[in-house]
């Protein structure tokens, strides 16, 4: 007669023989993304060592332990134009992926950001049977709003950031959730403004005017002249010192051949723009991530932007229902910092909008509107909340 064997026994002889790991594909197309996107790998993988992340992967995604697929790099560029020196490899990159979800049945996607790539990419996704995670959704209330039932449509979470997206999305329910915003965790300074003024050579009673061109070559080509002409001036007339914080996707030697811009007298800061804008009294900034970057660590800014002139007529066709294009504003459905826009980037605008922030009233008000956009952004901690949503959906 057998021998019936224990419980625990019988709980190892019942089990799988091999556990399958969970496979999480992520989806990034822009240095913003690739940013977020590595911090929710590592919030992940801190949940679940074992899982598989794969995907179009930046820097920061690659070094918190996503396998690249596609490297984010190959891909991104800037405007509708632009985007037309990428789209072999960055097509090429979408039928990878839609080989992928249809033959390999990952458990999960994450898409973040990346507006056209990834809402195509979702389509895919939904008819292939793969669930489906948006976290950092596109900006649907300035492109095309006839784009937000697409998305929910073909999302089954939507893990949003602005505090008035949850409300845009109201059609999903309570597949929406506002998560917070994930720069509360990352925006601030490495140390206080004197060890940043030492750190980088700069005399104690330094006053320093920071200039953000971009994270693109492309964007840096057309904003980074401007900028520092303006900033030279500034410095002549107001004893302000002029720091270029460069982007993570930029190093010096490639920005001083970029657009044949004179630097001189402009101070160049790799790794430490947090610290730099910090310590600033005013910064100029080009539109996008950085601009909202730059409101939470309380710097008055001028945000400015300019594209080629087939992208920004495109945008104009495109871009409805938004009376402000730089996010502080948006937030604050007010102007409380200057924008400049296409043709009226040019240095002698940048140093009017700039001059009155520089005047003690001015600015003590501005830093003010800029601390209160903090209270709007929900709590720290955005990344582990969307790892524990992502987990729970591929349980």
């Amino acid at each position: 007669m057998p021998i019936e064997a224990p419980s625990a026994a019988r709980e190892v002889i019942e089990q799988p023989a091999r556990y399958r790991p969970r496979r999480i594909i992520i989806v990034a197309g822009e240095a913003s993304g690739d940013l977020h996107g590595g911090d929710l790998a590592r919030e992940i993988l801190d949940r679940d060592p074992k899982c598989e992340l794969d995907g179009i992967a930046g820097q920061s995604m690659r070094a918190s332990g996503v396998h690249a697929l596609v490297k984010m790099e190959d891909i991104h560029g800037l405007g509708l134009s632009e985007l037309l020196s990428t789209i072999g490899r960055t097509s090429r990159a979408f039928l990878d992926l839609r080989k992928i979800l249809r033959r390999e049945n990952p458990d999960l996607l994450i898409l973040i950001d990346y507006a056209e790539f990834n809402l195509i990419l979702a389509g895919v996704a939904k008819r292939a049977g793969v669930r489906v995670l948006y976290y950092i959704t596109p900006q649907v209330w300035a492109w095309r709003r006839g784009r937000i039932r697409k998305l929910v449509d073909r999302v089954d979470k939507l893990a949003v950031v602005l505090p008035f997206e949850a409300d845009l999305y109201r059609a999903a329910g309570e597949r929406v959730e506002f998560v917070g915003h994930p720069l509360l965790d990352r925006a601030r300074p490495a140390q206080n403004r004197i060890e940043t003024l030492k750190r980088h050579g700069l005399p104690s009673s330094a006053r320093l005017i920071a200039l953000l061109p971009g994270s693109r070559r492309a964007e840096v080509k057309y904003m980074l002249a401007p900028m520092a002409e303006a900033a030279r001036t500034l410095a002549r007339d107001h004893g302000l010192t002029p720091v270029l914080a460069l982007a993570p996707t930029l190093t010096a030697d490639e920005v001083a051949h970029i657009g044949n811009t004179d630097l001189t007298g402009i101070h160049v800061v790799e790794n430490d723009t947090y610290s730099i804008v910090a310590a600033s009294e005013v910064a100029l900034v080009t539109s996008g991530t950085a601009t909202l970057e730059t409101a939470l660590l309380g710097c008055p800014e001028v945000i400015a932007y300019k594209l080629t002139a087939l992208s920004y007529t495109l945008g104009r066709i495109l871009v409805r229902g938004v009376e402000y294009f730089g996010l502080p504003n948006i937030l604050a459905g007010k102007k409380i910092v200057p924008e400049l826009l296409q043709r009226e980037v040019t240095a002698r605008n940048l140093v009017r909008a700039a001059e009155p922030m520089l005047t003690p009233s001015i600015r003590a008000q501005t830093v003010a509107e800029l601390n209160a956009l903090r209270a709007k952004l929900g709590a720290p901690g955005a990344a582990a909340r969307v790892a524990a949503m992502a987990l729970e959906m591929t349980a």
